[in-house]
């Protein structure tokens, strides 16, 4: 057995890297987008064993929409690849690159078991560089087909050596067969087919069997005439092993997938829900086209689902005739091989058990698939294929007058290949130069029109969008999912008349319920969608909400285990104030995905409307267990820990707003919270930095200017307080409490009675009714001597409220204030606007100003004006009212000192 070379090895890997260079430019595309952009099996917050329990799209293998296909070994590969690059594309594309290398390496090796060493080479060159391999390649979701024919050829190749010197059996290999076959089909399922492949190498290849043989023997041993012959009684033995090995798998396998196949509609595979002879002859008509992409790989194409390939509907269509050509020549290759016993008979064997064994599970032919035609399925097939090309060559080659030519041909084939390969990458780029390539292949596929749609509208292209859905609905008026999107489209181009129309001609389409037959069976689970989009298209009009939650209810008795129904009807629930029936839809779409983070997070945003705090705070935990940087669960969770008023919850707080800067570094209120969490605990200089990063982020934000401006207050640097503030006013010239705050530092701090009075009278020309402005003016007319005004004014106050005691008993000190002087003969109003006594006036300028900030004023013991309107809040704990009663009883103390000063004038 001729063993593979480094020259070889460097041959073929220099080959790869030469036609799939381009690929690594791409990004992920098509299938790879729910294999590995939504696939939450591949986040490091998963638990492993979740890739055991879900399939190769990270859905629950016991869910009904379940695709059934079960690949943790190749999602495992995807693990490792976020591991080391998250979402870059780049690695993930290398690393197939790589495995291609790998498998041409041991295709290479198992060729030289029944090829020379030249045309070995050659099946493995051709194998290398031919383009059907480029959708197994350059799409990231191929890798299953890579790593599958890793362990297929190397079980292959262990199994060669379960044979000894003298003819014995060697179980050591055999043992290992086993195991890399488990390996194999946990990659992807059509793994096992090597089982086959190995029988048929132990019986045609190793033994040395034709078929005439083993007829010959069985009818002796019919009729009596002798037993089995030793070598036959051997192979049995391995032959049993290898069965009773193979019917475990399959039962393993039937028992993950619960003994449920997926659901698949007719316009992934048409031929599957066609009446007989339809479906036979269009499924026997997709062998010979599969054979035509493996001759003439010149015209590739993504998808072949819908109406690709029109139905074979009758036997006098031409196309028949293909498939009888198909036939003939496959029964020939095989009589050929199976009668003879040289070397050529067996090459053949083993060249058609590459191409048909590994085909079956994909061709239609004993099972339904989800698809027509997938390139991809082509990858161990081509391997007989260019095995067969292998052999043809060496056979003309051996012809001295045809050497030549053939070493010419096969040259051109390879360099041809390797040119279409490496155009071919180009079409992977992205999701709209794959789908428009395909296009130019084909344009009676719907799917099509609607990716190249999908593709510009996550452009925001919305209106080029549209274009291509309208004509997937011409292509094919049936497609509910074109017409949803034509209405996902209109919704976006805020056109709702036309967007409801749409989603109302996709709810027509949608099967009848048929008694005593269960619905989910016959309609894919994201046609159910139709239901979800046009409930929250409707929802919008606060008339219709009944007749959305009517919607909701209906997906969900078409299909109990929808998930995203309870998830959109909760959140309808919600809006409505039904909270707790908001609740229970969550709690029952918790009952089919337990490990969903955003699930748990929109449950404790329903506990905190319901006024549960500490139950909003455990859902939200939960959450944050279930993906720790979750980013609304750190926000809000945070959120409802600094608001708790409880200082022990809030280096927690701290750490997850940190966390959710991290994770948003452009959003300013993360940076706000900081700093409100940093103005609790007293940590001036880092509130101040927190509030300065949102302020830079956010041009005039009105929250974190007015807690910045009341953080300098609040450390006697008034002065610096007044920038944040004209920076608010100018930004929010009616925010109410920046105008007192201001005015309380004019008047108080900066002796400018006049700015404060311009300051209080904005706020009293803007709110008539406001108290504590119109007080705080009232004040203002006292500083400047105006006394008749300032009673005036007080009357007015009182009048707003009168249950305020202090506005009284100011209102009583003016009056007293005002009988004393008319009884010295002195005038009520100072004609100077003010001209009084220096010390006087600041004695009574800085009691006024107390008194405008402690009664009902800003309160400059903690931080106000969170800007949370849009946020829950918590009731007042025992702390926080007991800091209240202080608070109220220091106003009560100023106001005393500020009528002493007034009464002793």
């Amino acid at each position: 057995m001729a063993v593979v070379s480094w020259k070889e090895i460097l041959l073929l890997t220099g080959l790869v890297v030469g036609c799939y260079w381009n690929s690594v430019s791409c990004g992920f595309v098509f299938d790879d987008v729910s294999a590995i952009l939504d696939n939450k099996d591949l986040r490091p917050t998963t638990p492993l064993r979740n890739l055991f329990l879900n399939d190769f799209w990270g859905t629950p293998m016991a869910e009904e929409r379940s695709h059934k296909s079960y690949r943790p070994l190749t999602v495992l590969t995807f693990r490792l690849n976020y591991l080391f690059s998250e979402l870059t594309a780049a690695s993930y594309h290398l690393l197939n690159v790589a495995l291609h290398a790998v498998v041409c390496v041991l295709f290479l090796r198992v060729c030289r078991l029944f090829l020379d060493k030249t045309s070995s080479l050659v099946a493995a060159l051709l194998f290398a560089v031919h383009p059907i391999h480029t959708e197994a390649v350059t799409g990231v979701v191929g890798r299953a087909e890579l790593l599958s024919s890793i362990f297929l050829l190397a079980a292959f190749l262990s199994y060669t050596k379960s044979t000894g010197a003298d003819r014995s059996i060697v179980w050591a290999p055999i043992a290992l067969t086993v195991v890399l076959v488990a390996a194999a089909t946990l990659c992807k399922e059509q793994g096992i087919t090597v089982i086959g492949i190995c029988c048929v190498h132990e019986v045609f290849v190793a033994q040395g069997f034709t078929l005439p043989t083993l007829l010959d023997t069985l009818r002796r041993f019919l009729q009596g005439k002798g037993g089995f012959p030793y070598a036959v009684l051997q192979t049995l033995l391995k032959l049993i092993v290898l069965v009773i090995s193979t019917l475990l798998l399959v039962i393993v396998r039937v028992q993950v997938i619960q003994s449920q196949l997926p659901v698949f509609t007719r316009f992934d595979n048409p031929a599957a829900v066609s009446h007989t002879p339809t479906r036979q002859l269009t499924f026997n008509y997709l062998l010979p086209v599969n054979a035509w992409l493996l001759l003439n790989p010149s015209e590739l194409c993504c998808d072949w689902t819908m109406g690709t390939i029109p139905l074979v509907e009758s036997l006098l269509d031409l196309r028949n005739l293909a498939t009888l050509v198909f036939y003939a020549s496959l029964g020939l290759l095989a009589y050929h091989s199976l009668r003879y016993r040289h070397s050529s008979a067996r090459t053949v064997i083993m060249a058609l058990s590459l191409i048909v064994l590994p085909f079956i599970p994909a061709s239609n032919l004993f099972f339904p698939v989800g698809f027509v035609v997938a390139e991809r399925v082509l990858y161990v097939p081509s391997m007989g294929f260019c095995v067969l090309v292998a052999h043809g060559f060496r056979i003309v080659s051996e012809k001295g007058r045809l050497k030549k030519i053939s070493w010419v041909v096969i040259g051109v084939l390879l360099a041809t290949h390797a040119v279409k390969t490496f155009k071919r990458n180009w079409d992977w780029e992205s999701e709209y130069t794959l789908f428009t390539s395909a296009l130019k292949v084909n344009k009676n596929n719907a799917k099509l029109w609607n990716n190249v749609g999908h593709a510009l509208e996550n452009q925001n292209n919305y209106a080029k969008a549209l274009q291509y859905f309208l004509q997937a609905t011409r292509v094919q008026p049936d497609d509910i999912g074109a017409h949803m999107n034509v209405g996902r489209t209109y919704k976006n181009l805020n056109k709702s008349k036309e967007a409801e129309d749409a989603y109302l001609v996709a709810k027509s389409l949608m099967p009848q319920v048929i008694p005593g037959k269960k619905y989910a069976t016959r309609v894919a689970p994201n046609h159910l969608n139709v239901y979800i989009n046009l409930a929250n298209l409707i929802r919008a009009n606060e008339s219709r909400l009944e007749e959305a939650d009517q919607l909701y209810r209906q997906a969900i008795s078409m299909r109990p285990d929808f998930k995203q129904a309870y998830i959109s009807r909760g959140e309808l629930l919600l809006k409505m104030n039904k909270l707790a029936d908001a609740r229970d839809a969550y709690l029952r779409a918790l009952e089919l995905d337990r490990a969903n983070a955003d699930l748990w997070y929109n449950l404790a945003i329903v506990n905190i409307e319901m006024k549960d705090p500490p139950e909003a705070l455990r859902n939200f935990n939960r959450a944050l267990e279930l993906n720790p940087r979750h980013k609304l669960a750190l926000f809000n969770s945070a959120l409802l820990m600094q608001e708790s008023g409880d200082p022990k919850f809030w280096p927690e707080a701290n750490r997850r707003f940190l966390i959710y800067v991290e994770e948003e570094p452009d959003d300013a209120n993360g940076y706000f919270n900081l700093g409100m969490l940093a103005m609790d605990a007293s940590e001036n200089a880092a509130a101040e930095r927190w509030m300065r990063r949102a302020i830079a982020l956010q041009a005039g934000f009105r929250s974190a200017l007015f807690n910045l401006a009341l953080l300098y207050s609040q450390s006697k640097r008034e002065t610096e307080a007044l920038p944040a503030l004209d920076e608010l006013l100018r930004h929010h010239p009616e925010h109410v409490k920046g105008l007192i705050l201001k005015g309380d530092i004019l008047m108080n701090h900066k002796k400018d009675t006049r700015g404060a009075k311009a300051c209080f009278e904005r706020i009293v020309r803007m709110d008539p009714t406001n108290v504590q402005g119109k007080h705080n003016l009232c004040v203002v007319y006292f500083e400047e001597r105006d006394l008749p005004r300032a009673a005036t004014c007080l009357e007015e106050t009182l009048a707003m409220a009168p249950n305020e005691e202090y506005v009284r008993r100011h209102l009583s000190i003016v009056r007293s204030k005002m009988a004393a002087m008319s009884a010295a003969g002195q005038p009520l109003a100072s004609e100077a606007g003010g001209a009084v006594a220096e010390e006087e006036a600041a004695g009574a300028g800085d009691a006024r100003t107390s008194s405008a900030e402690s009664l009902g004023g800003v309160d400059q013991s903690q931080p106000v004006d969170s800007g949370r309107a849009d946020q829950p809040t918590l009731g007042k704990t025992p702390e926080e009212v007991s800091g209240i009663e202080k608070k109220r009883a220091a106003a009560l103390r100023r106001l005393e000192e500020i009528e002493r000063i007034l009464s002793g004038d």
